[in-house]
């Protein structure tokens, strides 16, 4: 598993990331940036995009091939 800190290409692993960062916000984290809205998805968001937010993306057995499959197609 590899550990990123910048915002990910993919739209479902950006959502994905960012709302369990705004879940932890909303429980009480403190955030990483400073940030002039107070939501905690706008603030995930911020983070990720300032490149503060770490997270890991497992790894999916077969997903390269998949990967490899679809530019083929283009």
């Amino acid at each position: 598993m590899a550990v990123y800190t910048q915002a990910p290409e993919s739209v479902f692993i950006y959502v994905i990331v960012a709302a369990r960062r705004a879940r932890q916000l909303q429980n009480g984290a403190r955030p990483l940036v400073d940030s002039r809205s107070s939501k905690p998805t706008r603030i995930a968001q911020d983070e990720l995009a300032r490149g503060v937010l770490e997270y890991q993306v497992p790894d999916i057995p077969g997903a390269e091939d998949d990967e490899r499959e679809s530019r083929r197609r283009k």
